[in-house]
């Protein structure tokens, strides 16, 4: 017996795996400070746990509809609307164990062998495994720092063939924090106007957490004409720290929706039942909080961007949204730390952050735009602060 073709084409997610190893060090009392992990530091408001907790009590517990109940997309609709704009029904909506499930769906229930899908790097380290799972094609068009980390219209129009079947749109981005405005998202939606062969799909994960008044849009708002070919992605995992509770949803066309339903029929199933009947409350509660946890992630932004530009040979650049910055340190590649060790690669960098200084961070080939790394600064000031001090510590010791 030998694994499949399929699962031979994917690799394990290369966050989840530093957050082992870090788990591992903490473990047997190494003092590392990880900036690895893409989740909130927040507790999950009081309301949204009671919500689950009166589930419990009230015997929510039996299987639903295998797409979301009733309920669930009600407020998922509600969400469309008042957030962005868009009007769905309930046969335009599915919701999913997390937004990860959702692009699996997405793209297994789509993907045809040949198939291409376009993917701006840096991206999501998720976003080539399951299109290449699904056998399908990635095909990456680079963004870098010069470009704050947004591919333009005309790299966009070069990157479109006969084969493309998707483009993937993430605003704020992981790992970037680099948002699309509205009218950056309308010139890319001009090009994909001239293309109707080509669906989009809108992760929208990060939309509560932005900076400095900029103003969210999505590209199903700000260009109606590619509606019916958009699938817009977002779910209860970050704004509302609710990663553990594994909900995503999203709106599209209603064929689309039947597909990914049944797809999930013959593969999960329904998401948690206690699980949606919180998320229902998430999303139709009160929503300062929202704001008020922004401002507290804006505040931890602006230390670590001033922090690290200080730092020997990185060059940190200032997102516009999500809890991740994206430092490149070209100026480091070639040299040597205190031990004779090249930093040759961006991966080289990490494994002598963590190995000397105690701070992990992702390595920047993971998410497919080297040299760089990604940084998560969802975590408290203190330990930011102090992570921030030992990779100074450490770059400044690189010759």
């Amino acid at each position: 017996m030998q694994p499949s073709a399929a699962l031979a084409r994917i690799k394990p997610s290369p966050t989840l795996a530093v957050t082992s190893r870090t788990l591992e060090l903490q473990r047997s009392g190494v003092d590392v400070i990880s900036l690895g992990a893409g989740e909130p530091d927040f507790d999950t408001p009081d309301f949204i746990k009671l919500a689950g907790i009166k589930a419990i009590v009230d015997g929510k517990t039996k299987y639903t509809n295998v797409d979301g109940t009733p309920e669930l997309k009600a407020a998922v609709a509600l969400k469309f609307k008042r957030d962005n704009g868009l009007t769905y029904t309930a046969d335009q909506i599915t919701v999913n164990a997390g937004g990860k499930h959702t692009l699996f769906n997405a793209m297994v229930a789509t993907i045809d062998p040949g198939d291409e899908v376009i993917i701006p790097a840096p991206y999501w380290v998720s976003y080539p495994d399951v299109v290449l799972f699904a056998n399908g094609t990635p095909v990456f068009v680079a963004a870098g720092a010069d470009q704050s980390y947004k591919i333009l219209p005309e790299q966009l129009e070069a990157a479109i063939t006969p084969k493309t079947k998707w483009v993937i749109l993430n605003s704020p981005s992981n790992p970037t924090g680099a948002a699309y405005s509205a009218d950056e998202l309308k010139a890319l939606g001009e090009v994909l106007e001239r293309h109707p062969h080509v669906w989009i799909f809108a992760d929208d994960m990060y939309e509560h957490i932005i900076y400095d008044g900029f103003e969210f849009a999505t590209i199903a708002q700000v260009c109606p004409s590619l509606y019916e070919r958009t699938l817009t992605a977002n779910g209860c995992s970050k704004a509302y720290a609710m990663t553990g509770w594994r909900i995503g949803f999203a709106g599209g066309a209603p064929w689309l929706i039947k597909a990914m339903s049944k797809l999930q029929s013959q593969s999960t199933s329904n998401p948690c039942s206690i699980a949606q009947v919180a998320s229902v409350a998430a999303l139709t509660g009160d929503q300062s909080f929202l704001k008020v946890n922004a401002a507290k992630f804006q505040s931890r932004r602006d230390l670590v961007v001033s922090m690290l530009n200080q730092a020997n040979g990185i060059t940190c650049p200032r997102p516009e949204g999500a809890f991740y910055v994206y430092p490149e340190f070209s100026g480091l590649i070639g040299k040597s730390t205190p031990k004779g060790q090249v930093i040759d690669t961006d991966e080289a960098m990490v494994t002598y952050l963590l190995d000397e200084a105690r701070v992990a961070a992702v390595h920047g080939a993971a998410f497919g735009l080297s040299p760089a790394m990604r940084i998560s600064y969802a975590t408290s000031e203190d330990l930011l602060r102090e992570a921030c001090e030992r990779i100074q510590t450490a770059c400044a010791a690189v010759r």
